[in-house]
């Protein structure tokens, strides 16, 4: 049986919240030309905006659809790729 929606918007968000760098700070995250391929600060400030957003509306009971899964997991993907090129993620 496939999960729920609801369950795999919440395995995206956590896996986001565990996976990217959130703790470093504007110094570390643009260091040694960090931001060669795009600015890991502003991007981690969108995801971390987009996912604040979805744990509100999931909270209030609000369930996603397919399309709402797979636009915040598209974008994770990309900007993973980012941090990852600057180097960001271990």
């Amino acid at each position: 049986m496939k999960p729920s929606t609801t369950t795999v918007m919440h395995d995206i968000i956590r896996q986001v919240r565990e996976g990217f760098p959130f703790s470093l700070d504007e110094q570390e995250l643009c260091a040694d030309d960090g931001c060669s391929y795009g600015c890991p600060k502003k991007l981690l400030e969108y995801i971390d905006i987009e996912i604040m957003e979805w744990e509100e509306r999931l909270h209030s009971g609000e369930t996603p659809n397919f399309r709402d899964v797979e636009k915040l997991a598209k974008t994770s993907r990309k900007i993973q790729r980012v941090l990852d090129k600057n180097s960001l993620l271990s």
